[in-house]
């Protein structure tokens, strides 16, 4: 097996292709991805069920588990030879990877699946191959945008932004798109916008400036879809309060990358953002800034309380006492903060 020389870089041969969901709560993820989001449902079992965002056969995969929580990020590689260059980085620093059984490369519809720690305990998984499925789409959405730009994206909040950073710089080759900084109840914080190709962020990471703190129960903060079209974010906005799931901030329209959006929360309790028309990145003209608050307009706060603001502090101290997951041995010595 010939492999790719380590001054190889694999940006722009990375996407986000799936994301792997531990719950016991089914029947409510149910009515959230098909009644709500739009999405296309299968059921493949009491403890596996699987949603589509397009051809391919897995987009979300749900687990039954305690977890309530994203627990492993899929991302589709272009081609063996940029697959291998990850492999052979990741046995490089010494990290521990695991071959992928077929069972669970067929789960997530792909090929050469390899899995290895990621950052806040989120398993990373690389893939080739993705499959697609001859069978036609049952979805209330009239599509998703996704192709060579992958799915959507994961943002997270951490405590050491500048490993998480550095980690998805090591192994993805990942680029600073821009920065956000804003402040919300007097707390002051910093966003990194990640990407991995033409999309303008594929990984967000969140910091409390200043403090070590985390005041997100879960591994992530949101996930992201995109929709085809405007039309399909209003209904489904409109079927997310019908339907009696929660929404966490209401339409607005993004500072940096000027996508409209809302944000929903699951029935998990991460929240779940559905947004139209977000900027393309030209690699020839790119340069990082940073913007001044998260929305030109709009993503206001639906129905927070002040229990709902004592409970982010009360998480944020408890994540004094539990250190953040992390995989030094990939973050380097991290990347200084912007």
């Amino acid at each position: 097996m010939t492999t790719a020389p380590a001054t190889a870089t694999v940006f722009g041969a990375v996407r986000l292709g799936y994301i792997v969901i531990e719950t016991e709560r089914f029947a409510d993820w149910r009515r959230f991805g098909t009644d709500a989001i739009g999405m296309h449902h299968d059921s493949l079992s009491t403890d596996l069920m699987r949603f589509r965002l397009d051809d391919r056969e897995c987009r979300f995969l749900l687990t039954r588990g305690p977890a309530e929580d994203v627990v492993a990020t899929g991302w589709h590689i272009d081609d063996h030879t940029a697959f291998e260059q990850i492999e052979a980085r990741i046995r490089a620093h010494g990290v521990p990877l695991v071959r992928g059984s077929d069972e669970e490369a067929n789960l997530r519809g792909v090929e050469r699946l390899l899995r290895f720690p990621g950052p806040k305990g989120i398993t990373q998984e690389i893939c080739t191959s993705p499959k697609s499925s001859a069978e036609p789409l049952r979805m209330l959405s009239s599509g998703f945008v996704t192709g060579d730009a992958g799915m959507g994206h994961v943002a997270i909040t951490s405590t050491k932004p500048h490993l998480v950073r550095g980690y998805f710089n090591t192994v993805y080759d990942a680029r600073l798109t821009d920065c956000i900084d804003e402040t919300i109840s007097g707390v002051k914080l910093k966003i990194r916008f990640l990407r991995v190709n033409e999309r303008h962020h594929s990984i967000a990471v969140a910091a409390v400036r200043g403090l070590p703190i985390d005041p997100i129960r879960t591994r992530v903060q949101h996930l992201n879809i995109q929709a085809a079209t405007l039309d399909d974010v209003a209904r489904s906005y409109e079927r997310v309060h019908e339907l009696g799931f929660e929404m966490a901030l209401a339409v607005g329209q993004h500072t940096n990358d000027k996508e409209l959006s809302y944000y929903a929360r699951t029935p998990s309790g991460f929240e779940w953002e559905v947004g139209w028309n977000p900027i393309v990145i030209d690699e020839s003209t790119w340069v990082p800034s940073t913007h001044q608050g998260i929305s030109i307009w709009g993503h206001l706060p639906v129905g927070q309380t002040i229990i709902d603001k004592l409970d982010q502090f009360r998480l944020g101290a408890r994540s004094l006492a539990h250190p953040e997951l992390t995989v030094p041995a990939l973050s380097g010595a991290g990347i200084a903060d912007d």
